[in-house]
């Protein structure tokens, strides 16, 4: 009996509010915070905040910005503005596995937060997110959602635009100075 009640306190309490405040230097100057969704994809929050702890996502470039679409980041292997691979970015992963999907019911709207993969396998997400700047509905269900930007969705509109169908940025690309991870 104690269990049971034990399982319905935890259950009932409020979930641990996990966020992160990215620190955006470029054209797009500030501070865009992020309430991620912990009891919606646990792995992925897990991996997100993992990485932003051990100061991987610090100097991270926006890589690929499509405008009415996204804006990516979070390449961790080749995206870095010092010492990165321009050319590369896009195609790297974190030391990490790759993450079986979690995906929901939340829809693809503007300020969501989603994980990249890669191609059509569901299951290769592995530190590079985006942050929409509309919504879009062929997205929904089909990648995993971690959060939604409760500040700064400003400087996310203010993110260098990106050319062609693939939204490549060219020359200075926007960066994640700093990735923090808050309560």
């Amino acid at each position: 009996m104690l269990k049971l009640a034990a399982a319905f306190a935890v259950m009932a309490s409020p979930a641990l509010a996990t966020g992160i405040q990215i620190e955006v230097e470029g054209e797009a100057n500030g501070t865009i915070t992020i309430d991620l969704f912990e009891d919606v994809a646990p792995g992925h929050v897990e991996r997100i905040t993992t990485l932003a702890n051990e100061g991987a996502y610090d100097g991270v470039v926006f890589h690929r910005v499509i405008d009415r679409f996204m804006a990516q980041t979070g390449d961790v292997q080749y995206g870095k503005l010092e010492g990165g691979n321009m050319g590369r970015a896009g195609t790297g992963n974190s030391s990490y596995p790759d993450l079986k999907q979690e995906f929901s019911d939340i829809k693809y709207e503007r300020g969501i937060v989603g994980m990249a993969r890669k191609g059509y396998s569901v299951d290769t997400a592995n530190a590079q997110f985006f942050i929409m700047f509309t919504e879009y509905p062929s997205l929904n269900g089909q990648y995993t959602v971690i959060g939604e930007v409760t500040e700064g969705m400003d400087v996310v509109d203010a993110i260098k635009r990106g050319k062609g169908a693939n939204g490549a940025v060219i020359g200075q690309p926007d960066v994640m100075k700093t990735v923090t991870v808050i309560d």
